[in-house]
């Protein structure tokens, strides 16, 4: 009686401590992903200093593309030292999460900014959002490793720091708690939710006492588009979808054509990307880091269709060029500069053909960013947050629900994989055997550490719902490793080490998550 007792008051407590737990991790993660934004708009503003000073110039011209040649030998070396530092790195935290990584906290949090911040000095088009989800995950596994937490914490810990530096990177708090827990997560209990929400939170707060309290787009939307026009909100969102899909494909080719340059030495293999930022930052710097000048190009200025069509399909091609290098930087902002441009011209083509007021054409870029993401991530209710935060505004919610649910639905029939679910899979091949990778078997050996509330304590392993397709291969009790067998009784605080089945790891994970107390189950009083 004692011990149930004891236990459902372990129990009752453990939201309010993952609540400071959350906060503690806010903190850590929103000064590296400040610092790290900080970092890249210096980055960004002398790259265009550098470009101004010398386009015109051949010989200034020479020294730079010199420059940029000995900025893609130190990339290359930068992600030499630590793999886990290459593209865009959420991805990387779903493998942590799941089981397949466990990477060095210290070295990709130096490793990434400096990386990342050399890319953007070099012009490539990354986006700094994708790096602030994994910097925020790295700074969460760091305060855990150093604080000596269990894994369960830990978990807890890298998910909130994702989503803590989503919401550090975007101004978006909301955006970050659902991005956490609907693609880095995917699965939650009241003490994670709790625990997320602190930290995304806490992250914006001090994100916004240094960036200010704008949103990240400064859209000004005068009014939400009439109900008798959304049979063309349904059009947009089967197309969005379609091109999402394109984009997908096309980001995973360019990293299959760097594949096929295997016989080059990596530091020559980087500076293809590094070369096409050079040629680009005098023909159309437009399109040059981040995308932030076409963001403020397309606003309120609306240019030419030819001019549209000419950034979107140059910024996209170059994004593949630059992401598929394996340079330390995400897609997550490019994307939604591509699909803004989308955006731009559908609005203007149903404006000039359905003779629609050009008073729209904001939705029309706003509603292009939120499919687009959607048909690429496959995670619409955090690109539904995710724009409404970044734009300032939540009363356009029903055409975001519309278009993004349609491009959603469409992408998901062409049976192509979510982006980051690829990147998942080729990270894993590239990672190669491992003790925490998958072998030729399809198995993968995860470890997982029985907390004070999980249900498996003082239970013997013969009593206990294991999932099939896995198996328990050990015990590990303080400086004991024990055999289990079916009468074995299992611990507080013993490492299970278990291995799976590769085509079962979600399900699996999902199971040993609620075993070992990581995911909450109600316990009838």
């Amino acid at each position: 009686m004692n011990h149930s007792l004891q236990t459902l008051q372990e129990r009752r407590w453990l939201p309010v401590k993952m609540i400071f737990f959350g906060i503690f991790v806010g903190i850590v993660a929103a000064f590296v992903t400040v610092l790290y934004r900080f970092m890249l708009q210096f980055a960004e503003a002398v790259l265009f200093r550098v470009i101004e000073f010398t386009d015109g110039h051949p010989f200034y011209m020479a020294i730079w593309l010199l420059c940029l040649m000995l900025l893609a030998f130190l990339v290359a070396k930068i992600t030499a030292w630590e793999s886990m530092c290459s593209g865009s790195g959420i991805p990387q935290v779903q493998g942590e999460i799941k089981g397949y990584f466990d990477v060095n906290w210290w070295k990709l949090l130096i490793s990434k900014m400096i990386g990342g911040t050399f890319c953007i000095i070099g012009g490539l088009s990354l986006g700094r959002e994708g790096p602030s989800v994994q910097l925020g995950a790295m700074a969460g596994k760091g305060l855990a490793k150093l604080t000596k937490q269990n894994k369960t914490k830990e978990r807890y810990m890298i998910t909130c720091g994702a989503g803590a530096g989503l919401a550090a990177a975007f101004n978006a708090p909301i955006a970050g708690v659902v991005f956490a827990l609907e693609e880095i997560q995917k699965n939650f209990n009241a003490s994670m939710l709790v625990c997320v929400l602190a930290g995304c939170v806490t992250s914006d707060f001090l994100s916004k006492n240094a960036f200010g309290l704008d949103p990240v787009f400064h859209f000004h939307i005068p009014d939400v588009i009439p109900l008798r026009y959304y049979g063309l909100l349904l059009l947009f969102g089967m197309i969005l979808g379609l091109l999402g899909v394109l984009y997908s494909t096309m980001l995973l080719k360019g990293q299959n054509f760097y594949g096929k340059l295997k016989k080059l030495r990596p530091e020559i293999r980087m500076m293809i990307p590094f070369l096409f930022a050079w040629i680009f930052a005098y023909t159309l710097p437009d399109v040059l880091a981040g995308g932030h000048a076409m963001i403020e190009l397309v606003y309120g200025k609306y240019p030419a269709l030819t001019t549209l069509v000419v950034l979107l399909v140059a910024k996209s091609l170059f994004s593949a060029v630059s992401f598929g290098s394996g340079a330390p930087g995400g897609i997550f902002f490019p994307l939604l500069i591509a699909g803004a441009y989308v955006g731009a011209v559908y609005g203007g083509f149903v404006c000039d053909v359905f003779g629609m007021d050009t008073i729209y054409l904001t939705s029309f870029i706003i509603l292009g960013m939120a499919g687009f993401f959607t048909s690429i991530v496959r995670a619409p209710i955090t690109g539904i947050i995710l724009i409404a935060e970044m734009t300032g505004g939540f009363e356009h919610l029903l055409p975001l629900a519309v278009v993004a649910l349609t491009s959603y639905m469409v992408a998901h029939i062409t049976k192509v994989e979510p982006i980051y679910e690829s990147l998942l899979e080729r990270n894993i091949v590239k990672a190669g055997k491992s003790e925490n990778n998958p072998d030729k078997d399809g198995t993968v050996v995860m470890t997982f550490i029985v907390g004070s509330e999980s249900i498996a304590r003082d239970e013997t392993v013969a009593n206990l719902p294991w999932p099939e397709h896995s198996v328990i291969a050990g015990i590990q009790r303080g400086p004991m490793e024990i055999v289990p067998r079916g009468d074995t009784i299992i611990r507080s605080g013993d490492t299970l080490l278990v291995i799976a089945e590769k085509e079962y790891l979600q399900m699996i994970v999902d199971a040993y998550q609620i075993i070992s107390g990581e995911v909450e189950v109600d316990i009838p009083l």
